[in-house]
């Protein structure tokens, strides 16, 4: 694929003036210009199927007519006027998260970004429970702000060792590796509790234990079901707030939930639940939801200027509506199922994959060396380059020992698309054997 002489100026003038470390995909990056439904096109006129949404955020559909008319009616009325005024738009989304959130007597406060959901996450955390100790997944991912870094258990995102907290890591997230994988589940999730216990016995007081249901940034990994409600019990012996990253896992991702933490819902709810992009389907919407007696505990003033806007609000109320109406949840179960199922097949004669695993449309292809289990990042990068060749866009990820491709369709995603992508990204695979 040729690119043009103005679309490698654009590289150089990236390079010249963006951080080093602001990575982008691909050994010739592209630039996407527009999107319709699952496709995207590029500068150059090249058509690709989005299987990563912009990292699972373009949640519905490119260029949904409902949200976009919705964004320009509420930009033509006005754009912006900050906490500090009644605004109807995010009262009426605050409502609907707050029902469909699963917390009693919930309160939300938006931001702008997951990064910014969780750090205000850790901020009531440590606010309530007036100390700064929490616990964590290993093999997590929270953020970019100072103190989500601190809590993100992949050395790959921690970008210092400085810390706001003193975080601590429990086993769980990761079943296919490590000390327990060999168990089964009910063996698995004992051994975790058993080593959350172990820790809590070691330490002071915890504010909160923060976990995503399934890691995202770590490779769609995830443990057996029940593990967090195992883990909600021995938390509340103890006071410990429970905290459910849903960055990536909310709104019905996963197919057979709305909330990626119904799958460990015997202990009930959690205590405060972090969400962010999927609900603005690309406008930048993140969010918190806690019971009141959480929320309300802090104690100085705090505003926001930018979360809640009215045009991002207007977007997600758009954005959520369609889901609901459209049952696109039930969408994700449905063909996400049948992906998964055409990916494993696939697998099957590629002896790098090592495992595929995920919910809904959420689901990672995992590569290793096929003789020592090894994680075989170069074979990720070669799968994504192949792919987008190809003409399908999909993402990575994974932790210290895994090499992960992600695959993480818009949830309004055909059937005929879903075998499109399959074929397009077995033809990537086999490029690697």
């Amino acid at each position: 694929m040729n690119h043009s002489h103005a679309h490698r100026q654009l590289h150089d003038r990236h390079r010249a003036v963006l951080p080093d470390w602001l990575s982008l995909y691909y050994d010739d990056p592209i630039e996407i210009t527009h999107g319709e439904g699952r496709h995207v096109w590029d500068a150059e006129g090249n058509r690709y199927l989005d299987f990563f949404g912009g990292i699972l955020t373009t949640m519905t559909a490119h260029a949904l007519p409902e949200v976009t008319k919705a964004v320009a009616e509420q930009a033509g009325r006005i754009i912006h006027s900050s906490t500090l005024y009644l605004n109807r738009p995010m009262v009426e989304l605050a409502e609907r998260v707050a029902a469909l959130s699963g917390i009693p007597d919930a309160r939300v406060f938006f931001t702008t970004s997951g990064t910014e959901a969780n750090d205000t996450a850790l901020l009531l955390a440590t606010a309530y429970r007036r100390t700064n100790q929490i616990l964590a997944m290993r093999n997590s991912y929270h953020g970019r702000s100072f103190s989500t870094v601190s809590v993100t258990g992949n050395r790959a995102w921690a970008t210092t060792g400085l810390s706001p907290l003193r975080t601590l890591y429990v086993h769980g997230a990761v079943r296919g590796r490590g000390p327990f994988a060999h168990l089964s589940d009910a063996d698995f999730t004992a051994a975790c509790v058993a080593d959350l216990e172990d820790l809590i016995g070691h330490t002071g007081d915890v504010a909160a234990l923060i976990a995503e249901p399934i890691q995202g940034v770590g490779g769609f990994t995830s443990p057996p079901d029940g593990l967090y409600a195992a883990f909600r019990q021995v938390l509340r012996r103890h006071g410990i707030l429970w905290i459910s990253d849903e960055v990536q896992t909310g709104w019905g991702r996963t197919g057979e939930h709305f909330w990626g933490w119904q799958a460990h819902a015997a202990a009930g709810p959690p205590d405060v639940l972090t969400f962010a992009k999927g609900i603005g389907n690309g406008m930048s919407v993140g969010g918190v939801v806690a019971r009141a007696e959480v929320m309300n505990c802090l104690s100085a003033n705090s505003i926001s200027t930018f979360g809640g806007s009215p045009v991002t609000m207007a977007a997600g109320l758009a954005n959520l509506t369609y889901l609901l109406e459209h049952d696109l949840q039930g969408n994700a179960r449905r063909v996400g199922g049948l992906l998964a199922e055409r990916l494993r097949a696939i697998a099957a004669g590629v002896d790098r994959v090592r495992e595929v695993r995920g919910r809904g449309l959420m689901i990672g292809v995992e590569l290793a060396d096929p003789h020592t289990g090894a994680a075989d990042p170069g074979a990720a990068a070669a799968v994504l380059e192949a792919a987008r060749e190809r003409g399908l866009l999909i993402g990575k990820g994974g932790g210290h020992d895994t090499s992960v491709l992600r695959v993480a369709p818009p949830l309004s995603l055909t059937v005929a698309e879903a075998e499109e992508g399959a074929a397009l990204l077995e033809q990537a695979l086999h490029t690697i054997r």
